[in-house]
């Protein structure tokens, strides 16, 4: 029979064990895939929109109804994922639209990182927050949050919409 000081340390590691199995589980099975970059209207246009997401089936439909909505009043449009939000430099765009989800807890890095960065410019930045309980989103950032189900798309992507009308439409 194994003594207590030998099992303690076995239950720990079994423990340890399967709370790593989750976390890799939980990381595979949720987290988002990159987002393919491309331009819609790339003449040179005087309203320029950036779409900054994620890969997941409710984004790239979100993402979708969008640039149908602008395609055809000649708005520049350029999709990138949210790993590229580094190298953006808001100012060469009229509105941004960020769309990511809270990932373990909090908004992913390069979201957070942006909004921090952009301060300055963040009357043209709409942002879509997608969490399982559709309410999460960062402090001081105006977003529109829902859960990530079909039905939410029509009505979160809506929203987006008319505010990137504003942004788009609005005279100088």
């Amino acid at each position: 029979m194994m003594s207590k000081k030998r099992k303690l340390p076995i239950i720990l590691l079994i423990v340890f064990g399967l709370l790593l199995f989750f976390a890799v589980w939980y990381q595979y099975t949720y987290s988002m895939d990159v987002a393919e970059s491309f331009e819609v209207n790339t003449s040179v246009q005087h309203q320029k929109l950036l779409i900054a997401t994620q890969g997941s089936d409710f984004k790239d439909e979100v993402t979708k109804i969008v640039i149908d909505h602008f395609k055809n009043d000649s708005i520049a449009i350029k999709v990138v994922d949210i790993s590229a939000l580094e190298t953006i430099e808001p100012s060469d765009y009229n509105a941004l639209l960020l769309i990511h989800t809270w990932e373990n807890w909090k908004p992913p890095s390069a979201i957070k990182t942006f909004i921090n960065r952009t301060e300055a410019y963040k009357n043209k930045i709409v942002v879509i927050t997608t969490s399982g309980e559709g309410s999460y989103k960062m402090v001081d950032v105006d977003a529109i949050t829902g859960e990530s189900k079909p039905e939410n798309i029509k009505p979160m992507t809506q929203q987006a919409i008319s505010k990137l009308e504003v942004l788009l439409y609005k005279t100088d």
